[in-house]
């Protein structure tokens, strides 16, 4: 059965998806998405784990939203708000010191001096190198994607020329011990996202990508109101008042090629879709090996895609909580919990390098690197009164561990370690633990359909970067992919929504009839 032809279909329902069909929409085409699950968003979503108790189920902090597509999209008129964090971050050290990350420059000095005068001084330093090395990435976050050599084209002959070589051939562990000397402070700072390793160069490319919602406005960043899941709702209903059709529970078994030209989708019940254009918001490994055909792909290009790296997985650890933690050893009696609504635990640089080592070697880590949020803090809506939430990315996991598949012993294992870590920075953290929940990267492959549950749909390094990640374009007439794998990646940014849609109106308008 064939049911009527839309002008464009959406494979997935993730933010990204949302974005493109809401700026085809608005250029008039007729839009259908089309979502596996019964709800909007992807990874970007609220889920009810635990009865009363809403957890943000992968993206738990909204930092790198574009303010463009904020703005165009009227997010804030249809739902969208947040609750600013400041701190940005709580890191506490076993000796039982600890650092504030406060959002205001001379507060935060006057934090770090607590531990080291020489590294407040240097802090000023620091900041300006990420400002300009976050700043030559944001620059093309709406552009098309440039190759390599056209930035260093760009920055040659300014104070960035030095900058973009640093971010290139200088680890991030190395530069850690170029500014700064109490290794409180280093591991404060250290960092290499989806490079894993804080001693390889280019881990500083991965980092800038990461840190480069700063550069955007502050009014951006924060804890969404009622939830993760009401950003991609809020999108969802500025699309739906552009006349987007959305339906959730449908699962697409194959986009149809005829011809070399994508003309619709079939369905997991064998109904056909028809359109003219279609676009997948699924990752370049699950749209190529497993919605299109083999025969009609290069055995070349399928090669490159199974190639493509997804190595930079995490696990995600999500606890209801019957109280909040007692971090008064270091933040004092009768804290403020607002200051610990995001705890890094990672008590050295080494800690970070064995995590990343272990990863490498399909071990599963005894050092995680834990980013722990409450967002419970702040929105009291998301757990029943007087308890809270936890949501904690745990850095890195392999996909496929070497001694053998994920199984119910390995998460109950990396659950107790987690309870049995925090509960080292927080006394009362076992008792107050009423249900944990660890999901793995194949957890949240099952659950997403994410390849290798990677967040980001493809690592962001050096190897994946800028013209090197997949094109908008496929080597399929009328598909194209608008998901983290393109341009400029993953997170919640929308930008490769944005663009994605922008270079289907332009091949659009190229075709028009004069």
């Amino acid at each position: 059965m064939t049911e009527h032809e839309y002008d464009a279909i959406l494979v997935g329902a993730g933010h990204n998806g949302l974005v493109t069909a809401y700026y085809l929409a608005k250029e008039g085409l007729s839009v259908l998405v089309l979502e596996r699950i019964e709800r909007v968003g992807g990874g970007i979503g609220t889920e009810e784990l635990y009865p009363g108790f809403h957890v943000p189920y992968c993206a738990y902090i909204c930092h790198m939203l574009h303010g463009r597509i904020i703005d165009d999209l009227e997010l804030r008129r249809h739902g969208f708000d947040l609750y600013p964090v400041d701190p940005w971050s709580f890191h506490p050290f076993p000796d039982g010191t600890h650092l504030l990350g406060w959002q205001d420059t001379k507060k935060f000095v006057r934090e770090l001096r607590k531990l080291s005068a020489h590294d407040a001084e240097a802090y000023p330093d620091w900041v300006s190198f990420w400002d300009r090395a976050c700043g030559i990435v944001y620059r093309y976050f709406l552009a098309d994607p440039p190759t390599f050599a056209q930035v260093a084209a760009d920055v040659r002959g300014t104070a960035d020329e030095a900058v973009w070589e640093t971010m290139l051939t200088v680890p991030v562990r190395d530069l850690l011990d170029e500014h700064f000397e109490d290794p409180r402070v280093k591991a404060y700072f250290v960092n290499a996202q989806d490079a894993g390793d804080p001693s390889v160069p280019g881990s500083i490319l991965s980092v800038a990508y990461i840190r480069s919602g700063i550069l955007g406005k502050p009014e951006n960043r924060g804890i969404p109101k009622g939830g993760m899941g009401r950003v991609s709702e809020a999108m969802a209903r500025a699309a739906q008042a552009r006349g987007v059709e959305i339906r959730t529970g449908v699962t697409v078994d194959r986009i149809l090629v005829e011809d070399g030209q994508a003309r619709g989708v079939r369905l997991g019940d064998g109904r056909e879709l028809r359109a003219s254009l279609v676009i997948s918001n699924a990752d370049p490994k699950r749209t190529y090996l497993s919605l299109v055909d083999p025969k009609d792909l290069d055995e070349g290009f399928i090669h490159r895609v199974r190639n493509l790296k997804t190595r930079a997985n995490c696990v995600k650890v999500l606890v209801a909580l019957r109280e909040f933690p007692d971090f008064s050893r270091w933040l004092g009696p009768g804290f403020d919990p607002r200051l610990a609504a995001y705890v890094k635990i990672c008590p050295s640089v080494e800690w970070f390098q064995a995590s990343c080592d272990a990863a490498k070697a399909g071990r599963l880590s005894e050092t995680p690197i834990m980013y722990v949020q409450f967002p419970t803090v702040y929105d009291r809506t998301l757990a029943p009164k007087g308890m809270h939430v936890m949501s904690s990315w745990s850095l890195y996991y392999p996909a496929q561990p070497a001694a053998g598949p994920w199984d119910t012993a390995k998460k109950k294992a990396l659950g107790e370690l987690h309870v049995e870590i925090l509960s080292r920075y927080a006394p009362n953290f076992r008792d107050a633990v009423l249900d944990v929940t660890v999901e793995t990267p194949l957890d949240i492959e099952s659950r997403i359909g994410m390849t290798d549950g990677n967040i980001r749909h493809l690592d962001i390094t050096p190897q994946q970067f800028f013209a090197r990640r997949m094109p908008y374009r496929a080597p399929i007439k009328g598909l194209y992919l608008c998901g983290g794998g393109t341009h400029p990646g993953g997170e919640l940014t929308g930008a490769p929504g944005h663009n994605c849609a922008r270079a289907i109106l332009r091949d659009l308008e190229e075709t028009a009839p004069r």
